[in-house]
């Protein structure tokens, strides 16, 4: 009797450890283990995307919605303002950008949100 219930007790001891099954959050969802922003800087981070991604159809006299995103200043105007951030967030508001394509993808956008949360440093 003590063997049967000494193999029991092991029995349902084994089966709840496998039932047991632990992943770690950091494993299953990785927070921008990809994305380098270590030394985000404006001439070698934000000024690339924005050429990239936005100064075609936002630069010059007759840019797009009035907005130019050619030079320092005028980033730095879009900022204050809320409309760069709000736009590449899609955020009720603001007219989604870059207009007829897919959203920045998450990396780019929190790279310029570091940018912004640094203080817009001309670097």
């Amino acid at each position: 009797m003590k063997r049967t219930i000494t193999l029991t007790i092991a029995f349902i001891t084994l089966v709840l450890m496998n039932a047991c099954y632990y992943d770690s959050e950091e494993a299953l969802y990785p927070q921008n283990s990809l994305c380098d922003t270590t030394n985000v800087s404006y001439s070698t981070t934000v000024f690339p995307i924005l050429s990239a991604q936005c100064v075609g159809c936002h630069s010059g006299f007759g840019a797009n919605g009035n907005v130019q995103l050619d030079s320092y200043e005028n980033i730095v105007s879009a900022v204050n303002n809320g409309s760069l951030l709000g736009a590449i967030r899609h955020e009720s508001g603001w007219s989604p950008m870059p207009k007829n394509t897919n959203q920045l993808d998450d990396c780019t956008i929190r790279k310029l949100e570091i940018w912004v949360a640094n203080g817009t440093p001309n670097n």
